[in-house]
């Protein structure tokens, strides 16, 4: 019965990534080779259509270059004003993100994704643009030509002989929703361009004889059509694996290429599908499926394998190492997995009845490989090849047994004298039960003792088993006793059926041992890999990185490694920090200099700088070569086996992502610091340029008029001068001071002197502080009586209430009362003060304890905007919090609580003697 169901994982991601969809918008690219070949005007024809079916559609921004059939097909359509960006005395149009996330239409147009934008717009890339439109649920039509893709950057260079500047990642490509190509033949859009439908006339005939040249169009043509016809398979195979389809759709050339152990048949294979896939303009696989057979082959034999894999990677294959106990369902399987249209193999090696009895792999593949041609190539007779003894399973790359020689134990000889101790137990237990039971349960005996040995030892050995069983059998227990002589015919019909039966579960007991072993293998690598990726998921720094990496490398390859970057001029280093006995030393970097600079492993064990030390491994990410992974294993053969190979390219893997996360992270903080910093010098600048311009234009003032002729200046005239200069000197070195402490703060700088003090000292000591700019104003206080000291700095906790008394000033009527409430609870101590002011707007309670915040930019009211969030800054030091809001009746408050859980210290009670040198009241 043909299993349709979907797989579990498959059908998991398929809803992940629905799911992700439903929350994004749709994009849809119209794509084309060049410019002028009307994409364009394709979307605005779609757009037009969209809105003829009642869709909200606008026009973000449209490049029409005065064409008129365009320009024709914008009306009707609601169009978004363009943001205006002054760029060197220039007005640049640009695309004004933050009106479209206001208008939030359902659709809207961004003509040329790969675009520029001007300095001041939210981000350097148009394409940033759209990927925040659809972040926020908004669907977006945008055009794109295929030389702006990155990935095609270097090879159209190579091309056209023109560098492109503006490009576009190839993943927003890859995740657009819908890709309609918009394709013109060379002749006709060079027709278009003379008629200066692309570019004015000027421009037209300097494009003509440079960019647009017909060569290029046509190399531009091929690879818009071959990147679209891309982009439909993988949306094909996407489809397939989302409902389980497994018949081939012979849609494309996919070939796939079956070698085994025969290297010289192998490599044949390898060119001669080469060829054919080139031929065929064709993605060609090479696949080698490892049996438990084939495991057990020599290491030269195996290392020869790779080395075959190796020469098709360098031809452009794909390679697959696959394990499994069946080749023709292993390659069957992946064929059907990855659409597989052809498969090319070596013909079958067993002839006659040998092919009739045990079959071939080439034979069950034609007789189930629907939909799926067989291409068989031969191998040249050679009468000095040496003789093979085939397996079971086979290509027609006949794998080669190893032969041991009986003078050697090897690995065969304890299976085969547990067959022969398996079988006399078994005889023992027989002699015991005959007499008792019938010869069927007998027989039972025999068959558990084949059971066991195969189990443990293998296929041979039960095979030795079955035969002395059934050998045991007639000798003991079938009349004539201790003779092989058969009296009764039908004898020989029951031991033809027990040495079948024996043999079967031999047989199904070994490939069930087999595939223990696989799935053993399997979980084994599963948990290497999972605990390699859990630390790497939590690994913060490089370096981190490299020690996680090479510690995981020497647990499993043995020997010692290292991961080498490069410096800032892209030169190999060795790395100052090489932690843990896992790390390699003195490693040769000028192999790994050439390894990072062509992205291929060389050194030892390789065709490239073999004679060095160690093998040296590109580590590659999405970016490019990320740095050199140095090995100096302990085996090779641990690190070239098919398999380990492949566990080592996943912990390249996961590595170079690994180490692109954790840059883009420290990228990503960097950037926000420079934010940070830039945001600090333009406060800073504006504080400067506002507040601290109004004083020292005020001191200049004063001080020009004293230094004239001061004859017609009365004694208070030069008295005000002299307080005017004072007050203006004085706001500035507040302001300074301010600044200076909120930079040591930020810096943790200030140092913390707690100490246990009486709170109302504190207050008055800042009332006394704020005489000058409290007179004419009733400042109420209410602390509670017989209040204990308060543990915590006391210049520190002064300073805040007189910037909170220095705001109540500023930004309440003159005259107005200003309230400070102390309340102490069992742990915490809060401490008020209230004015009756215009109060705090809505959603700026927050706000106001930011650097440099400041209500009203403009207002009459000077300072920077960091009294509060130098308080802030002081509280949080005690451990505390502070806040703000409005009271009843009018009126701001602001708060904060600092911790009050420890006892003040108790006193020494007094002598009599220090009693007694008091003076007397």
């Amino acid at each position: 019965m043909k299993d349709s169901r979907p797989n579990p994982d498959a059908l998991l991601a398929r809803v992940e990534r629905e799911e992700k969809k439903r929350k994004r918008g749709r994009l849809k690219v119209f794509f084309g080779a060049a410019a002028g070949v009307g994409k364009t005007y394709a979307m605005l024809k779609a757009a037009q259509a969209r809105r003829a079916e009642g869709i909200d559609v606008v026009v973000g921004l449209v490049e029409t270059h005065e064409r008129q059939e365009t320009i024709a097909l914008l009306e009707g359509l609601a169009i978004l004003p363009p943001k205006l960006v002054d760029y060197r005395g220039t007005v640049l149009r640009e695309f004004d993100l933050d009106g479209a996330l206001k208008r939030r239409p359902a659709l809207i147009l961004v003509d040329e994704l790969a675009h520029s934008n001007a300095i001041g717009c939210r981000h350097p890339k148009r394409w940033q643009d759209v990927e925040e439109l659809l972040n926020a649920g908004i669907d977006v039509y945008s055009t794109l030509n295929v030389q702006h893709l990155e990935s095609l950057n270097d090879d159209i260079s190579q091309v056209t002989g023109v560098q492109v500047r503006e490009t576009v990642p190839d993943t927003l490509f890859e995740l657009a929703d819908e890709v309609e190509l918009i394709d013109l033949p060379p002749d006709e859009l060079l027709l278009r361009l003379k008629e200066g439908k692309v570019y004015v006339p000027q421009q037209a005939e300097q494009a003509m004889q440079s960019f647009f040249r017909k060569g290029n169009l046509i190399a531009l043509r091929e690879l818009s059509l071959r990147l679209t016809a891309e982009r439909v398979d993988a949306q094909m195979q996407d489809y397939r694996d989302d409902h389980a389809i497994r018949d081939v759709w012979r849609v494309g050339e996919r070939i796939l290429v079956c070698i085994g152990t025969d290297t010289h048949l192998a490599e044949r294979l390898v060119r001669a599908s080469k060829r054919l896939a080139a031929s065929l303009h064709a993605q060609w696989i090479v696949m080698y499926v490892e049996t438990p057979q084939l495991q057990r082959l020599p290491p030269e034999r195996r290392d020869a394998v790779l080395r075959v894999l190796r020469l098709a990677e360098q031809l452009g294959a794909e390679t697959v190492t696959l394990s499994g106990v069946d080749m023709a369902e292993e390659i069957l399987a992946f064929a059907k997995t990855r659409n597989i249209s052809k498969i090319v193999m070596g013909k079958p090696g067993r002839k006659g009845w040998k092919r009739w009895l045990l079959g071939s792999v080439v034979d069950t593949l034609i007789s189930k490989a629907h939909n799926i041609n067989i291409y068989l190539l031969g191998s040249p007779y050679s009468p000095n090849a040496p003789e093979q003894i085939h397996p079971r399973h086979t290509f027609g790359v006949e794998s080669v047994r190893p032969r041991y020689p009986w003078g050697q134990a090897g690995k065969r000889w304890p299976g085969f004298r547990w067959a022969l101790v398996m079988t006399g137990c078994s005889s023992v237990l027989a002699w015991v039960m005959s007499g008792q039971f019938e010869l069927a349960n007998i027989v039972m005996v025999y068959l558990l003792g084949v059971v066991l040995v195969a189990a443990r030892f293998g296929r041979e050995a039960s095979i030795l088993t079955s035969i002395l069983s059934v050998a045991a059998f007639d000798f003991f227990f079938v009349s004539p006793s201790y003779s092989f002589t058969i009296e009764d015919a039908q004898y020989l019909v029951t031991f033809v059926i027990m040495l079948a039966v024996a043999l079967i579960i031999s047989h199904l007991t070994s490939n069930m041992r087999a595939q223990a072993k696989v799935a053993a293998h399997r979980e084994r690598r599963a948990n290497v890999l999972y605990a390699l990726s859990e630390e790497l998921g939590i690994s913060r720094t490089v370096t981190d990185t490299a020690r996680i990496a090479a510690r995981h490398i020497h647990a499993e390859f043995g020997g010692a490694s290292v991961v080498l970057f490069p410096r800032g001029d892209g030169r190999i280093i060795y790395p100052l920090d090489t932690p843990g006995k896992e790390s390699l030393h003195g490693c040769d970097l000028s192999v790994a200099q050439w390894v990072f600079d062509h992205g291929q492993m060389a050194g030892q064990g390789t065709d490239t700088l073999p004679g060095a030390d160690a093998v040296f491994f590109p580590v590659t990410g999405s970016c490019g070569v990320l740095g050199v992974l140095a090995l100096r294993a302990a085996n090779l053969r641990r690190v070239f086996l098919p398999e380990q190979r492949r566990l080592l390219d996943t912990f390249l893997s996961q590595i170079a992502q690994t180490i692109e996360r954790v840059r883009f992270a420290e990228e990503a903080q960097q950037t926000q610091m420079r934010i940070e910093s830039e945001t600090l010098r333009n406060s800073l600048l504006s504080a400067i340029s506002h507040d601290l311009r109004t004083p020292l234009a005020s001191i200049v003032g004063a001080a020009s008029t004293l230094a004239e002729d001061d004859s017609h200046l009365t004694p208070l005239d030069r008295h005000e001068l002299s307080l005017t200069i004072y007050d203006e000197a004085l706001r500035m070195s507040n302001l300074t001071n301010n600044i200076l402490d909120m930079a040591r703060l930020d810096a943790g700088q200030t140092p913390m002197n707690r100490q246990w003090y009486p709170l109302d000292e504190i207050i008055g000591g800042a009332l006394t502080r704020m005489h000058k700019q409290l007179e004419g104003r009733p400042v109420n206080t209410r602390v509670p009586d017989e209040l204990p000291l308060v543990h915590l700095d006391a210049v520190l906790i002064e300073q805040v209430l007189i910037n909170l008394l220095e705001n109540a000033c500023k930004y309440t009527p003159a005259g107005s009362p200003i309230d400070i409430t102390v309340e102490l609870s069992p742990h915490t101590l809060k401490i008020t003060v209230a004015d009756r002011g215009p109060g705090i707007p809505a959603g700026e309670e927050q706000k106001l304890f930011d650097k440099f915040y400041r209500l009203h930019r403009e207002g009459a009211q000077s300072g920077a905007g960091l009294g509060l969030a130098i308080c802030k800054a002081i509280i949080v030091a005690h451990g505390g919090i502070i806040g703000a809001g409005n009271r009843q009746g009018g009126g701001a408050r602001f708060f904060f609580m600092v911790p009050a859980d420890q006892s003040p210290p108790s006193l020494p009670a007094m002598s009599t003697v220090e009693a007694q040198l008091l003076p007397d009241e």
